[in-house]
C-alpha cells in the first residue's frame, strides 16, 4: 500500500481510538516500516475517497507484475481506473511489485 502524502503529523489533530490488541498487533505487522498509524490513515483516506466519489488511483500499470482471471464476490473498485466491479462480474486480480493482490477491471490492462 502506498502512503499518501498528507499533512505533516505536527499539523494533525490528535485523536484517540480504542482498538482490540489483536487488531493493533495485526496492523503493526502489516504496516512494516510505514508504521501502523500511517497505515490507519491510508485505510481511512481510501475509504473516504471510495465513499465520496473522490477516488484517485493508487497504482499504475507499471506497478502490476502479473494478473489472473477472477470473479468478484462483492463490489470492488479497480485500482487503476476507479471503475466499479459488481459482485459476480469477471475481473482480474493483479499482483503488485510489493506483493499485494489488487482488484482490476478486465479492461484496465487492455491496450
Amino acid at each position: 500500500m502506498h502512503t499518501i502524502a498528507r499533512t505533516p503529523t505536527t499539523e494533525m489533530e490528535v485523536t484517540s481510538i480504542r482498538l482490540e490488541r489483536e487488531l493493533k498487533d495485526q496492523l503493526k505487522e502489516l504496516s512494516g516500516n510505514q508504521g501502523y498509524q500511517a497505515l490507519i490513515r491510508d485505510i481511512l483516506w481510501n475509504y473516504v475517497q471510495q465513499k465520496s466519489g473522490e477516488w484517485k488511483p493508487r497504482f499504475s500499470r507499471a506497478d502490476i507484475r502479473a494478473s489472473i482471471d477472477a470473479t468478484s464476490q462483492q463490489q470492488e473498485r479497480c485500482v487503476l481506473t476507479g471503475q466499479l466491479i459488481q459482485a459476480q462480474e469477471p475481473m482480474l486480480l493483479g499482483l503488485t511489485k510489493t506483493g499485494d493482490m489488487v482488484p482490476l477491471s478486465v479492461e484496465s490492462l487492455a491496450g
